[in-house]
């Protein structure tokens, strides 16, 4: 039984480490920049310039929330402008934002490390960390976009920082310029416009049908892109590592398998003698046989159900203990925009999975006492 017990806690918690691992991949990526899912003009993606915007309005709003899935919705204005200090320019990426309402799905907050967060209606920026130490300004400073607006116009404005970000990710530390959406309105002359809807969701795994839902709400005129089409490379990353996991799994079910075979395969060399007197005695095999299944059945199940009450304990404790990497390996992680955090996960679908599939392979191989008793010779057993 603790062959079995072993198996079922050890194969629990590398599965759930394995999932924790790519949701919280997920969750790093969605939260920096993305949501998960989007909603544009159509066309927009191909082609992002201001122009492909459109008006944002309460009852496109009140029809993307028409799905129980979808927790929050908030609008972005994004567009690219040069921006400069006193004798630094740079391009960049002005994103006018609805402070409240970012902050609830990106948690933009988080990420102010100096000065402080936006108001709606203050006519001031956020700059990304490495923008602001290009241009050599800070807090208090004040910077000057130029850019082209809605439909040809000049855009041009000089805005005070109020704060300075930190993103994990290199690209948008290095670009990002952060302001209220209605400055950005006024900056880019877009009054009432903004080129995307950022979604944020209840259930994650039912993104697909919720972004066909509110295509399907909205019509043709608009694209709903998840973040699996926004972000493919990070797609096919996770698919290639889930792969790789799939081999180090199978590798584990073959220890386990092996494992419990060569307990079981000592309580029968042990129990040969035992098994030898019954049968000379009078027992019949087919019911020897019979009784050894259902002990090993009773065997396999107590200790998968002991496995899994046991893994569940360790695995919420590292749940919200998550292990933490250190040194160059976490500061390779954050330059790739990743928290450098392995937390496992709770979902109660990789118990259930893992305890089955232990229990499978445990029942497989109850078999083998019965296939010793056929050919089991009473005389040679009971030989010292």
């Amino acid at each position: 039984m603790a062959s079995i017990f072993f198996a079922v806690v050890l194969s629990i918690i590398t599965s759930s480490l394995q999932q924790g691992i790519f949701d919280n991949l997920v969750k790093n990526v969605v939260s920096f920049y993305s949501g998960y899912i989007q909603v544009h003009q159509k066309g927009y993606w191909d082609e992002q310039i201001i122009d492909n915007s459109f008006a944002v309005s309460a009852d496109m709003e009140k029809k993307i929330k028409e799905d129980d899935n979808v927790t929050d919705v908030t609008p972005r204005l994004e567009s690219f402008a040069l921006i400069s200090s006193l004798d630094v320019t740079k391009g960049c990426m002005v994103m006018g934002i609805d402070p409240e309402k970012e902050n609830r799905i990106t948690r933009l907050k988080e990420k102010v490390i100096k000065g402080s967060y936006l108001e709606d209606s203050a006519r001031s920026v956020l700059l990304a960390e490495g923008l602001a130490q290009r241009l050599k300004v800070s807090v208090g400073d004040t910077i000057t976009i130029i850019g082209q607006g809605y439909h040809g116009s000049t855009a041009a404005g000089k805005y005070p920082v109020k704060g300075v970000l930190r993103f994990g990710s290199p690209q948008l530390n290095d670009q990002m310029v952060m302001m209220p959406l209605q400055r950005a309105q006024e900056l880019y002359g877009a009054t009432g416009l903004a080129t995307g809807y950022i979604l944020s969701l209840k259930k994650t795994p039912d993104m697909d049908e919720t972004a066909a839902f509110v295509q399907a709400k909205l019509g043709t005129q608009y694209e709903v892109m998840t973040w699996e089409e926004i972000m493919p490379d990070i797609k096919q990353h996770i698919r290639s590592d889930t792969n790789n996991m799939k081999v180090i799994s199978g590798i584990l079910y073959l220890l386990i398998f092996f494992g419990i075979f060569g307990t079981l395969s000592m309580m029968m060399i042990e129990r040969r003698f035992e098994m030898g007197m019954l049968v000379a005695i009078g027992m019949k095999k087919g019911k020897l046989a019979l009784l050894l299944l259902y002990e090993s059945i009773l065997i396999v199940l107590t200790g998968c159900i002991l496995g899994i009450l046991a893994s569940i304990p360790v695995v919420h404790y590292l749940n919200r203990n998550p292990i933490r990497m250190g040194g160059e390996t976490a500061k390779a992680f954050e330059r790739f925009g990743f928290e450098p955090v392995f937390p496992t996960s709770t979902d109660p679908v990789n118990f259930f999975n893992q305890g089955m599939i232990v229990f499978v392979i445990g029942l497989l191989l109850s078999f083998y006492p019965i296939y010793k008793v056929i050919v089991l010779n009473p005389l040679t057993a009971m030989k010292r």
